[in-house]
């Protein structure tokens, strides 16, 4: 459910958003929800000084089962 709120929410938001990919993992303290998009989205998924991120969260944060869910927009473009 989480899962399927978060792609809803950030398909909304970028400009291509058959490129989004967002992915639920396990953890023992809690679970990560990576949300992947295309490098030309990645600044709206993030906002200006991370506004958008930290709203993202804020609203998983309120569904139910999400207080133990933790959110990263993943930077599909960084090099290792």
């Amino acid at each position: 459910m989480i899962t399927d709120a978060v792609e809803h929410l950030v398909r909304g938001i970028v400009d291509s958003p058959d490129e989004v990919d967002v992915r639920r993992k396990n953890g023992r303290r809690y679970d990560t929800v990576q949300v992947r998009v295309s490098p030309e989205d990645l600044g709206r998924v993030i906002g200006r000084a991370g506004r958008t991120a930290k709203a993202l969260r804020t609203v998983v944060s309120a569904l139910p089962g999400g207080d133990n869910v933790r959110v990263d927009v993943v930077d599909t473009d960084r090099r290792r």
